[in-house]
């Protein structure tokens, strides 16, 4: 959860006046060798240390592992994929020798053993150090060998070894929370940063000795740009090379002569925070009238366009680990049954009120994000129709974070990774409102139970059994309403060869997008 807000900064009037030059780095209008993308968010920080790429494609840096087109593991800085003892508890992972940094100081185990070893420190504010509990210790069997011992047979564990790996020599030097090193990495990746001006743009050029080859797409910037519509009216001006856009306005691109439109399938969910602190989305009783007053198909056709489909907690329907069972069919008089016993009466104004608390609640989204905002009003209008009134507020994420715990929030999340990925930061009761963790306090003891249980199981029937558990108490105590998991669309100039999307998560800026594997493009002849 923690991404989906993570550096939503730049404001809208900003971005509206880049639009009207082009930029002076990367830049659009014809050039083959460059490349500039419009993205909607920019990280707080570009240090692996402090949660950078955490899910890889960090283009600055590479993990131990990697992800292909279709989600496999591949090697990376590690020669193969990890030898795994019998146990499920040691990792030994043989690297890559003539590796060096983008500084030309060369990478060794060393720089592996720092970066994890620093990301669990106490000391360093990295949010999503908790993805990393496994780790006992890590150790260089030598220069070109990493040796990973776990507390317990953590089945994701190579899965995280996507992380970027940081150059010891230089961000051992500094403080890891405040240091340069978060604005001027040094990395073994395919580019390298020449510039990052904050709000605006980061701007980046080809390493010309990365190990996998030397990138022919040699300038490569990407524009932050909040407003849905203002990245379209940056694209259509080719003041840009291809953005995302929301469903409805990359449609509106499909004539134009000369660009392409790709979707995504991805693992992206909008869900509507129900606080357990606020004194009707607490309410057990409200939280089920809610998810099934919602008419998520009708979400997916006019919102999406088609491009989605019904959420009903993160795991998507279509994933392996869905529980099937646990779908909530749009049911209005369910609802107001529900409401009804529960002694949430309707009153003459048709909301619902209770030992004289009205039925109702604010539901923030972020501004500028048009598909929150029309999931936001499309969620008011239907829960209205059971007597819950939900007034829909925009504003700036520090607006919002202050007011987390008692109004509701248009949230995004979602991995495709395995689930405790998603299930446990959204989930368990010691995350509640641990910065974007948790962010309704749910608090659900055989949850946990479930969590902990998927998280620490080397046995793949026990996993499936526990997180089948996790999303069948979610459907009958929901802490959230699920409403859609959204396909990601994008624009882009026709120009090279080699594009291609993955199944993305949440995360849809930097390292993912038809750019997740830019390094490997070529020019069209």
């Amino acid at each position: 959860m923690r991404t989906l807000a993570a550096g939503v900064t730049a404001a809208a009037l900003l971005a509206g006046g880049a639009a009207c030059s082009a930029p002076s780095e990367g830049g659009a209008g014809g050039a083959t060798d460059s490349l500039t993308v419009g993205i909607a968010q920019e990280p707080d920080t570009l240090s692996p240390l402090l949660g950078y790429g955490k899910d890889g494609n960090s283009k600055i840096f590479d993990g131990l592992l990697r992800r292909d087109a279709k989600m496999n593991l591949k090697p990376a800085l590690a020669t193969e994929l990890p030898e795994v003892s019998e146990d499920g508890r040691t990792y030994t992972f043989a690297l890559r020798e003539g590796v060096e940094f983008s500084d030309g100081s060369p990478f060794t185990a060393r720089d592996v053993v720092f970066t994890y070893e620093t990301i669990l420190d106490k000391k360093t504010n990295n949010p999503n150090k908790g993805e990393l509990d496994a780790v006992k210790s890590v150790n260089a069997k030598d220069k070109h060998t990493v040796v990973f011992e776990l507390k317990y047979p953590y089945a994701a564990f190579a899965e995280r070894t996507v992380l970027p790996i940081a150059a010891e020599e230089v961000a051992g030097k500094q403080d890891v929370n405040d240091g340069a090193y978060n604005t001027k990495p040094v990395g073994t990746g395919p580019y390298v940063l020449t510039n990052w001006r904050k709000g605006e743009k980061l701007s980046f050029k080809a390493n010309p000795d990365y190990w996998g080859g030397a990138p022919e797409v040699r300038k490569f910037t990407m524009a932050t740009v909040e407003d849905d519509d203002v990245r379209a009216t940056r694209l259509r001006s080719g003041d840009l090379d291809g953005a995302i856009l929301p469903p409805q306005l990359a449609q509106t691109f499909e004539k134009d002569e000369g660009k392409r439109t790709l979707a995504a399938k991805s693992s992206d969910f909008r869900a509507v925070t129900l606080p357990s602190g606020n004194d009707v989305t607490g309410d057990t009783a409200v939280r089920r009238a809610l998810d099934l007053a919602v008419d998520r198909e009708q979400m997916v056709r006019s919102i999406l366009s088609g491009a989605g489909k019904p959420a009903y907690g993160p795991v998507p329907t279509d994933s392996e680990w869905f529980a099937e069972g646990t779908e909530r069919r749009h049911d209005l008089k369910g609802a107001k049954r529900i409401l009804d016993e529960a002694g949430w009466k309707p009153g003459a104004d048709g909301i619902r009120a209770k030992d004289g608390q009205r039925a109702e609640f604010t539901l923030w989204y972020p501004a500028g994000d048009q598909i929150r905002q029309e999931h936001a009003l499309a969620y008011a209008d239907d829960v209205k129709k059971a007597g819950i009134k939900v007034t829909v507020k925009s504003g700036s994420w520090e607006v919002i974070d202050p007011r987390l715990a008692k109004d509701a929030v248009l949230a995004g999340g979602g991995s495709p990774a395995d689930p405790d990925f998603d299930l446990y930061g959204l989930l368990h009761s010691e995350l509640a409102l641990d910065g974007y963790k948790n962010m309704s306090a749910y608090d659900n003891p055989a949850v946990d139970k479930a969590l902990e249980k998927g998280r620490q199981s080397g046995d793949r029937d026990e996993r499936e059994r526990a997180y089948r558990t996790v999303q069948r108490e979610l459907a009958k105590d929901p802490g959230y309403t699920f409403l859609t998991h959204i396909d990601h669309t994008y624009v882009m100039n026709d120009r090279w060869t080699g594009v291609s999307t993955q199944v993305e998560p949440h995360d849809h800026g930097l390292g993912f997008g038809p750019w997740w594997n830019v390094e490997d493009w070529r020019p069209k002849e």
